[in-house]
């Protein structure tokens, strides 16, 4: 359950999370692992290590309670890994990279969570029916369009907590490192989300350009689960310092740009 808010300690951001389009791919344990900071592992489910490209909207963006005029609605995509603490407690996500058109959300994310944040040109579009949705991603990297795009059925409903979908979707903990290299995490709150049930998923990714040699061989992959999720009202939540110092999660080099 979400713990109680601290006295004195809103939350670091809110806002309205939408329209978010999965892509999940089973990758090698040690890939997942070299992006790890002590005090994580790899979270495992039937013997296989995830990653996921996730694309989603954000409306309504608050920092600290407050509304930026021109900084409210924007799109994201991430890279992001599933990782748990050594006791298989706390699983949660770590972010490789994560993609916003505004420079300023990109430069404040860096700067006080230390995330792997940066700003390129970005869009999102949403077409909708009387049976159908059509959600689809586009960024700019290095020249070249980037594009995520599913097309998924108007209803929608919440999975079993036991399934894939949950798995993927559902993650109280988010976590990182500060700048000198003490692990740290912060909660993610937010109802469990309901999915639409996909009929088509289109990904165009220049793995390498976009994530470095140690993707490519995502370039031909398959996805192992694809979804698109309703989203909801979101709130993440100040971080907490855990242990000592610990090893450095190795960053990405920033990118040439768009």
């Amino acid at each position: 359950m979400p713990t109680k808010e601290e006295p004195g300690r809103p939350p670091f951001l809110t806002a309205r999370w939408t329209n978010l389009l999965l892509a999940t791919y089973a990758v090698p344990p040690d890939l997942v692992a070299s992006y790890l900071p002590a005090g994580l592992e790899p979270d495992v489910r039937d013997g296989h290590t995830f990653a996921s490209l996730v694309a989603f909207d954000f409306h309504d963006t608050r920092v600290l309670h407050v509304a930026w005029p021109g900084f409210r609605s924007f799109p994201e995509v991430n890279l992001r890994v599933y990782v748990r603490r050594p006791d298989g407690a706390d699983r949660g996500v770590l972010f490789v990279r994560e993609f916003v058109p505004q420079r300023w959300v990109a430069w404040l994310a860096r700067t006080l969570y230390n995330e792997p944040y940066q700003a390129t040109s970005m869009e999102s579009r949403l077409e909708q029916s009387s049976d159908s949705v059509t959600v689809e991603y586009q960024w700019t990297i290095a020249g070249r369009l980037h594009v995520v795009r599913a097309t998924a059925d108007a209803e929608s409903s919440i999975p079993n907590a036991d399934s894939d979908e949950a798995f993927f979707k559902e993650h109280r903990w988010g976590y990182g490192q500060t700048r000198d290299r003490r692990l740290l995490r912060y909660e993610v709150r937010h109802p469990p989300w309901a999915i639409h049930r996909v009929r088509s998923f289109h990904v165009d990714v220049d793995w390498t350009a976009v994530y470095g040699e140690r993707w490519r061989a995502l370039r031909d992959a398959q996805p192992f689960s694809t979804m698109v999720a309703v989203g909801s009202e979101v709130s993440v939540h100040q971080k907490t310092v855990l242990g000592a110092s610990a090893a450095p999660i190795r960053r990405l080099p920033d990118l040439p740009p768009a």
